[in-house]
């Protein structure tokens, strides 16, 4: 536990401070849509002043819910850096002037290896191994003319200056196409697909004896894959001294033994048990509804 509590402004606090700075801002608070005062005016309406944490905290609700509002403001608030750029506004420095947070007890800062991981840190990091990778098969392609080429007689030293092209040429002759080819090209980064490499980005991006930020990370992952991340999750937290605050609509992450969950779509936004949660209750109706479609597969 690195992090106790974090704390938002309450509805008087905002208001006072938007009135306080004229005019327009008081205009924008009293619109419908006061999209210039983000994040100012997202969390009073649900009545979240404050979260407590638990090794692994989880985030709920539905688009526009400010799940990843909240995990950015935390984020900028505990002087954790992004690696892609965050959602800015004229007022948001001043909206983080408002908040506050405790660390656990015996802590006197947050580790410095802590991180915020968002879908669009996944997305940039699948989109740079599939440009890795075509490189790498232009390469190919190049190799594959010039064993071809290097293949063919006539071949005479002229000058010190042949001698690289002679020993290419000399090896063409001893190995197949693929070997020759094989030694020359660079490793592809990555055979899997966009689930598997994104979990390998998890387990590669999170350390040890931190605290991490995650964004939706079941993106892009399977069932099967979202199983795998919640139990490398669940080990980080019990093992090796990870804390997580994670925004999910993902079941097998909502499930996480001894997770604190926050429901955002609930007035007030407070804890709340996964199986209470309306999508989770939408997964337990659909299958309720096709009970008998699995126990027949089980027969089977």
């Amino acid at each position: 536990m690195y992090l106790e509590s974090f704390t938002l402004p309450d509805e008087k606090t905002e208001t006072g401070y938007i009135i306080s700075c004229g005019r327009d801002a008081y205009k924008s608070l009293m619109s419908c849509y006061p999209k210039d005062l983000y994040p100012f005016k997202v969390f009073p309406p649900k009545r979240l002043t404050k979260l407590v944490f638990e090794p692994i905290t989880i985030l709920y609700g539905g688009n526009g819910s400010g799940k990843s509002t909240l995990l950015n403001v935390m984020a900028e608030k505990l002087g954790i850096d992004h690696d892609s750029p965050a959602n800015h506004t004229p007022y948001f420095e001043e909206y983080l002037g408002f908040c506050d947070y405790t660390l656990s007890p015996g802590q006197r800062r947050i580790p410095k290896e802590s991180a915020i991981v968002t879908s669009d840190d996944v997305f940039d990091f699948l989109l740079n191994v599939r440009a890795m990778n075509q490189g790498i098969d232009r390469r190919r392609e190049e190799l594959f003319d010039e064993y071809r080429v290097s293949r063919k007689d006539g071949f005479t030293l002229g000058s010190l200056e042949d001698y690289e092209e002679l020993k290419r040429h000399n090896e063409a002759r001893g190995m197949t196409k693929n070997a020759y080819t094989a030694k020359r090209l660079p490793k592809a980064l990555t055979t899997q697909s966009n689930g598997e490499s994104a979990m390998s980005y998890f387990t590669q991006r999170i350390g040890e004896n931190a605290l991490y930020l995650l964004d939706e990370p079941e993106n892009s992952l399977s069932a099967e894959l979202q199983r795998e991340l919640a139990s490398f999750l669940q080990d980080s937290a019990r093992f090796y001294g990870c804390q997580f605050v994670i925004s999910t609509h993902s079941p097998f992450l909502l499930s996480l033994k001894g997770a604190r969950i926050y429901d955002l779509d609930s007035v007030p936004a407070s804890a709340a048990k996964w199986t209470e949660l309306p999508a989770v209750q939408a997964y337990y109706r659909l299958f309720k509804t096709h009970e008998e479609a699995f126990e027949s597969v089980k027969k089977t």
